[in-house]
C-alpha cells in the first residue's frame, strides 16, 4: 500500500474545498431557494409565456450560433493548419478576439454597425429587417463571442492526426471533397464535437454582448440569462425566486453539457 504525503492530501482538500465553496455550494444554493416554496411554485415560474418564450429564444440562438460556428471553425482551422495562404498568422490573432474583448465591447461595436445610425443598419430597416434590439442581432452577438471555441479544439487534432491518410488518400485518386468526408473528418471527430460542446454552453450563457443589442421587451426579445437579470430586479420575494427558477433552467442546461463533456473527454484522450 502506498502511502501518500499528508501535503498531497492536504492540497486535494483544499482543491476540493475551494471547488465546492465556489462553484458547488451556489448551484446547491440556487435549487435550494428554487424549491423552498414546492415544487408547484418554481414549476410555475418556469411556464409563465415569458419563460416559456425566454427558454425557445435562448435554445433558438443555440440552434443558428452553434451550426454556423462549427461549420466556420472546421474551414478555420483547416486553412491554419492545412493551407500554406499568407495571412495565417493574422487570421488566427482575429480569431481569440472575442475572448480578449469585453462582450459588452463588442455588442457597442454591432450597435455602431448595425444599429438605426449605424454603417448598415439603415439599409437592413429599409428593407424590414432590423438587426439592433431584434432576435437576428441577439444571434449575431452569440456567434461573434462563441466563434473561437471550434476552431481551437479542432486545430490541435488536425496537428495531432498529421497529414498521412489524406496524402494517402489523394494518391488512390480521392477528390478533395472525398478527402475531407470520408477521411478528415472522421479523424477530427472528438474535436469538432468538443467544440460543439464548448460552444452550445456559451451560446446559451451569454448576457453581455446580448444584452446590449436586445430591447428587452419580455416574450420578445429576452433570453433565459436576460429573464434572470430581470426578475432579480422585480421587487419582492416572487421576483428573486422567478430568477431561482429560472436560474435552475439554465442550470440543468449547463449540466447536460458538462455531461456531455465528461462523455467526450476520454474519447479525447485516446484521439
Amino acid at each position: 500500500m502506498v502511502v501518500r504525503p499528508a501535503w498531497k492530501w492536504s492540497l486535494r482538500f483544499v482543491a476540493l474545498a475551494y471547488l465546492a465553496c465556489l462553484l458547488i455550494a451556489p448551484v446547491v444554493f440556487i435549487f435550494i431557494k428554487t424549491f423552498e416554496h414546492g415544487l408547484s411554485t418554481a414549476w410555475s415560474y418556469m411556464t409563465t409565456p415569458a419563460a416559456i418564450s425566454a427558454f425557445w429564444l435562448s435554445v433558438l440562438i443555440a440552434a443558428v450560433a452553434v451550426p454556423l460556428n462549427t461549420i466556420f471553425g472546421v474551414g478555420t482551422a483547416l486553412v491554419l493548419i492545412r493551407s500554406k495562404a499568407r495571412g495565417r498568422r493574422i487570421l488566427d490573432a482575429l480569431i481569440d478576439i472575442p475572448f480578449i474583448i469585453s462582450p459588452v465591447i463588442i455588442g457597442l461595436a454591432l450597435v455602431l454597425v448595425y444599429g438605426i445610425h449605424g454603417w448598415f443598419g439603415g439599409w437592413f430597416i429599409d428593407r424590414g429587417l432590423p438587426i439592433i434590439f431584434d432576435p437576428r442581432g441577439m444571434i449575431i452577438a452569440t456567434v461573434f463571442v462563441s466563434l473561437p471555441f471550434c476552431v481551437r479544439e479542432v486545430a490541435p487534432v488536425l496537428i495531432e492526426v498529421g497529414t498521412e491518410q489524406e496524402q494517402a488518400a489523394a494518391t488512390l485518386g480521392a477528390t478533395s471533397w472525398q478527402t475531407f468526408w470520408r477521411v478528415t473528418l472522421p479523424s477530427i471527430r472528438t474535436g469538432v464535437a468538443y467544440g460543439v460542446v464548448l460552444t452550445t454552453a456559451r451560446a446559451l450563457g451569454e448576457i453581455g454582448a446580448v444584452a446590449v443589442v436586445s430591447s428587452n421587451v419580455l416574450g420578445s426579445t429576452i433570453s433565459l440569462p436576460l429573464l434572470v437579470k430581470y426578475r432579480t430586479q422585480v421587487p419582492g420575494p416572487g421576483g428573486i425566486t422567478a430568477a431561482y427558477a429560472t436560474g435552475v433552467e439554465l442550470a440543468v442546461m449547463s449540466l447536460i453539457v458538462l455531461v456531455a463533456m465528461t462523455v467526450l473527454a476520454p474519447q479525447r484522450k485516446d484521439a
